[in-house]
């Protein structure tokens, strides 16, 4: 009598662990698929902005970029987090593309540059580069047993000093040999943030949770400017090597 209960109890929890899978998937599924609609979004401003060459100029001319910087960095700090878990579904969703917009701003001077200066390819091979990057940091932070918790404190440590560092060298040095240094930092530093971020998101999955729509929000704006950023980085690099 206690074989046949212990195999119907097994076929319980495999169903059970089937299902849990099933749902952590289709979750995993929404945060990516919210993502690349971000992705392409921001790819669309910015070329967009940039193949206008009389606004390129304009925006140049005023302090937009740096408001846009600006906007970024409050928006991604303090109020996404806050208003996609604590606001209404349709705020969540303004917040998430208004900062994929904003991005497009940002980097729309950066693709005119290539493009004036003949150097269009670098924009899809840092594209390309920066995808390769993103995959395999993503999937080991997605597969790994291991628990990436401990690097919540020093990615934090790390990503203000990378952000002031930025700064600083934007407002005072330019195109120096420092900004090729930084971006290859940020690069490294990135990638280990993009394995932390896909954990975590894993982690907040709760099955039949009525709260994972959210999750997978503010886990595709993470993964979003883990990505944007990155690219940003990589493109600078290729520029410095074609220089």
């Amino acid at each position: 009598m206690n074989e046949p209960r212990r195999q119907f109890g097994g076929s319980v929890a495999d169903a059970g662990g089937v299902a849990i899978d099933q749902g952590l998937r289709q979750y995993m599924l929404g945060v990516y698929n919210y993502m690349a609609l971000a992705v392409a979004g921001t790819g669309l401003v910015s070329m967009y902005l940039a193949s206008n060459e009389a606004l390129m100029y304009q925006i140049a001319a005023t302090p937009l970029k740096w408001l846009a910087f600006g906007g970024i960095v409050v928006i991604g700090m303090f109020v996404a987090p806050r208003v996609i878990f604590s606001g209404s579904k349709i705020a969540a969703h303004a917040v998430f593309w208004l900062y994929a917009a904003l991005w497009g701003l940002l980097i729309a001077p950066m693709l005119f540059y290539f493009q004036q200066s003949g150097a269009a390819a670098d924009i899809y091979r840092a594209f390309f580069i920066s995808a390769s990057i993103f995959g395999a940091t993503s999937l080991y932070g997605y597969t790994t047993k291991r628990d990436l918790t401990s690097w919540a404190s020093i990615l934090s440590i790390t990503g203000i000093v990378l952000l002031v560092a930025l700064i600083v060298q934007t407002l005072f040095f330019g195109a120096s040999i420092a900004s090729l240094f930084i971006s290859s930092a940020v690069v490294v530093f990135i990638s280990a943030v993009t394995m932390y971020e896909t954990q975590m998101i894993k982690s907040m999955y709760r099955e039949g949770s009525a709260t994972n729509d959210r999750a997978a929000i503010f886990g595709a704006f993470a993964l979003y400017g883990s990505f944007v950023t990155l690219f940003v980085h990589v493109l600078n690099i290729l520029g410095f090597m074609r220089d």
